[in-house]
């Protein structure tokens, strides 16, 4: 394996933990903006805050870590993504923005108007992020982005793929908040709020289900390369994420909430895999492949040398979080 694979799957171990971490985070505003009133929707919020409370904004280092490895290391291409999907990718950037602001601006907001309006901005602003991230993706694995750069600023993403790719991003994000919201709830003793998240996180995975597996025909239209890979090399990834995301809603249906976390979390991750799977050996797809993408050798040695100091300096950190907001600890502090 090049020096450059090797980067490239650093790099895309970065968009799979981002997807898995900080999707489950920006899943969260979908259940925001659709529980309902200021009294019916407040245990929800209550939980909502509580849960991703301490760890909404670590996640963010997944985003800064891809982007840097990006542009350090594939310079060229990172160039022309971000020339010629500069609309979704300023429109992700808008949503992420606005989703920090008014998540913490709703905390002391001085009357109920400010905190409903930060709310609906932290909820609408966490649908936006994912979808045009997902968006900007479908470009890449489309072919549409030229390896010159400045593509077009509207048929690049505006086709098929991209917005499937925007909406399986926001579904996915949010059946895996829904499963983790589920276990959260019951795990603090709010056995009703619990159900009716489990209901609603079942509705949400069959859909998000039906709409991965039937997005496989208009690809194979509009992105014939992407399509052959994802039905021969990366088929049984996405196998794996239909068996995956079946067993979350059994589990989900017989209330088996911890074992369902797991499975949820292969379901998404073999999502996100089998893109990368079928995308492979393609940096820009039909355009540019990952070797000859690449920088000097020298600079994906050193990408590689930060990437292993930041396994073990970051890592051990996430992890100590992460085991925290689950501990009995910090449920009873709820």
């Amino acid at each position: 394996m090049s020096l450059a694979v090797l980067v490239a799957v650093a790099m895309f171990a970065g968009i799979l933990a981002y997807a898995l971490f900080g999707g489950a985070d920006f899943g969260s505003g979908f259940f925001d903006l659709t529980a309902g009133g200021s009294e019916r929707g407040g245990e929800l919020r209550a939980l909502i805050d509580h849960s991703i409370g301490p760890v909404w904004e670590a996640n963010h280092v997944w985003l800064i870590y891809v982007l840097v490895i990006w542009w350090t290391g594939f310079p060229e291409t990172f160039a022309a993504a971000t020339t010629t999907l500069t609309l979704p990718l300023a429109l992700a950037l808008v949503g992420i923005v606005l989703r920090g602001a008014s998540f913490a601006f709703r905390k002391y907001s001085a009357t109920l108007a400010q905190a409903r309006l930060f709310g609906i901005v932290f909820a609408g602003s966490s649908l936006i992020t994912p979808f045009f991230l997902g968006a900007a993706a479908g470009a890449v694995a489309s072919g549409r982005v030229p390896a010159e750069g400045n593509g077009d600023q509207l048929s690049s993403w505006l086709h098929p793929t991209s917005m499937l790719g925007g909406v399986i991003a926001v579904g996915t994000c949010a059946f895996l908040a829904g499963v983790f919201l589920t276990a959260d709830a019951l795990r603090a003793d709010q056995r009703q709020l619990s159900e009716t998240l489990r209901i609603r996180t079942l509705g949400v995975g069959i859909v998000t289900g039906a709409v991965v597996l039937a997005a496989l025909i208009p690809i194979k239209h509009d992105a014939p390369t992407l399509s052959d890979r994802l039905l021969g090399p990366a088929m049984p990834v996405i196998v794996v994420s239909a068996l995956a995301g079946l067993a979350t809603l059994v589990l989900l249906v017989r209330r088996r909430y911890p074992a369902a976390r797991v499975t949820a979390v292969a379901a998404v991750a073999a999502v996100v895999l089998g893109w990368g799977v079928a995308q492979y050996p393609w940096m820009l797809v039909d355009e540019v492949k990952i070797d000859d993408a690449a920088g000097a050798d020298a600079t994906l040695a050193g990408l590689l040398v930060v990437v292993g100091l930041a396994a073990v300096v970051v890592l051990p950190a996430l992890v100590y979080l992460f085991r925290l907001t689950q501990s009995e600890r910090w449920t009873t502090s709820h």
